[in-house]
């Protein structure tokens, strides 16, 4: 993700910690599970999180033809209230993309509990963007500035919140012991290049993935900082 043109780089975001952005992401569903309208179980209901408690519009929309940026994936609008994802991830065309149309979703939330006091709409270029001015943000797949990775970090525990992956883990594993690559199926040695060990780790992520309904990426990387998934087999001699 990246903002555009129109978001000049004097607006800075202050430094978060990562405990911070967590804390902040459980809050939202805290507050949404308190509307009875969610039994805190996996899947997150994000579209409803967005909908119904955050009073935001969202939509599927042509992105790419609106904002003219060949690699969008969404966008936001602070002033209007409003969410967009690029029609390339609608999740009723294109099934394989739920997980990325659902994180993105989840990264705009980031974004509008995180920044939306930082940053501003462009309303003077109504005119360009069907009545709306330039978003406060466009997500992109390329370029991560420190705005673009809180979203991120946020939309991963927005979507894995701790407690409900915790419980997963327990469930399959019987105990809340990490497992490091090496003892996974398909790794040969210890050598294997961190692609494959990224490949690896994705695939024993699918079932939990699919639990949750994100990327077998996203699941990797949030059980890797959650510490359920280790790099090395940790030396327990010393």
């Amino acid at each position: 993700m990246a903002r555009t043109k129109a978001t000049s780089t004097r607006f800075k975001v202050p430094y978060l910690r990562e405990k911070d952005i967590e804390a902040e992401a459980q809050l939202l569903l805290d507050e949404y599970a308190l509307t009875g309208k969610w039994t805190v179980s996996a899947p997150v209901p994000v579209e409803n999180v967005i909908e119904l408690h955050l009073k935001l519009a969202f939509a599927i929309e042509d992105l790419r033809a609106l904002l003219s940026v060949d690699d969008v994936l969404g966008a936001i609008w602070f002033t209007e209230k409003e969410v967009r994802v690029d029609v390339r991830l609608d999740p009723s065309a294109n099934p394989a993309l739920l997980g990325r149309y659902r994180f993105t979703l989840a990264h705009e939330v980031g974004h509008w509990r995180l920044h939306r006091t930082h940053f501003q709409d462009d309303p003077s270029q109504a005119k360009l963007f069907d009545g709306r001015g330039r978003p406060a943000f466009v997500c992109r797949s390329s370029e991560k500035p420190p705005e673009e990775w809180q979203a991120d970090f946020f939309a991963g525990c927005m979507l894995m919140p701790r407690a409900l992956v915790r419980s997963a883990w327990q469930a399959w594993h019987g105990n809340l012991d990490p497992v490091a690559v090496q003892q996974l199926p398909g790794v040969t040695n210890s050598t294997d290049s961190k692609g494959n060990e990224n490949a690896t780790l994705e695939r024993f992520c699918r079932p939990f993935a699919g639990q949750f309904e994100v990327s077998a990426e996203a699941m990797r990387i949030r059980l890797e900082n959650l510490g359920f998934l280790l790099r090395d087999v940790p030396n327990m001699l010393f």
